[in-house]
């Protein structure tokens, strides 16, 4: 779910979207320990890789990818704040040589074929379906590259109704891991290692502090019902991983192009 189009509405909402999600350090579910463990998965990359960070938002796992890699990370994303904070804090840790910014559509990245060492992307493929998105990813990163990247799925198949309800709503496509694996074959990449991302990384780094600029903009925007709307679904989406997350969750998966 994370940055979903279904909790606009119209451009009105769309406002209010992304000010719930302006100054929040992740955009979506992870934490630094599983892009550490994602990355150092991977096979047969230079001492200083290219990396491509697709959807990035406001680039915590940027961050650490230029930390963890030694190389040099492009971040895209279409939202700027995100982009400026990115900037801002790669500035502030000494990082800023080896991370740049770009404001790009996923749906339109212009960089060639193999252009990368690594193409990374958490919580942000589904926007354009994860098996297109990992065609994209197998298409920019050169071969004997590695492509790492996180998808929501299904744990157990006995979901309760509202779960299998809101997924109907947000992401029909979503299935079980098992599911999401035969894509990944089917793209022709080989698989390096895949997990669950811990409870924490959805509660403790992102959630929590969703639930805190949620308060906020309620009071804030109280009376204005578009806005009111957006808030009411982010506080429902809380609710159902608090109640239900042995049902679904984030699976990194890491591959490689042969």
């Amino acid at each position: 779910m994370t940055r979903d189009t279904t909790w606009r509405t119209g451009m009105e909402g769309e406002k209010y979207f992304f000010e719930m999600f302006d100054g929040l350090p992740r955009a979506g579910p992870g934490d630094d320990e599983c892009t550490r463990r994602a990355f150092t998965a991977m096979e047969g990359l230079p001492p200083k890789p290219r990396i491509l960070d697709v959807g990035c938002g406001p680039g915590k796992q940027t961050l650490e990818l230029a930390r963890v890699s030694g190389g040099h990370v492009t971040a895209i994303d279409v939202f700027q704040p995100h982009l400026d904070r990115l900037v801002a804090d790669a500035g502030e840790q000494g990082l800023a040589g080896r991370v740049e910014a770009v404001n790009m559509s996923m749906t339109d990245i212009s960089y060639g074929d193999g252009s990368f060492d690594v193409v990374w992307s958490e919580g942000a493929l589904y926007i354009m379906g994860f098996q297109r998105g990992l065609r994209e990813c197998a298409r920019l990163v050169r071969p004997g590259g590695c492509i790492g990247a996180t998808e929501a799925v299904l744990l157990r198949p006995d979901l309760p109704d509202e779960v299998r309800r809101m997924w109907q709503e947000e992401y029909p496509a979503i299935m079980d891991v098992e599911g999401n694996l035969r894509l990944v074959a089917r793209v022709g990449l080989r698989l390096l290692d895949h997990f669950t991302l811990p409870e924490t990384a959805w509660s403790d780094n992102y959630y929590a502090h969703m639930a805190v600029k949620v308060e906020a903009m309620k009071a804030k925007h109280a009376g204005n019902g578009t806005a009111l709307e957006v808030l009411r679904k982010a506080e429902e989406e809380m609710r159902l991983y608090r109640e239900y997350s042995d049902f679904y969750g984030y699976e990194f998966f890491v591959a490689r192009k042969p």
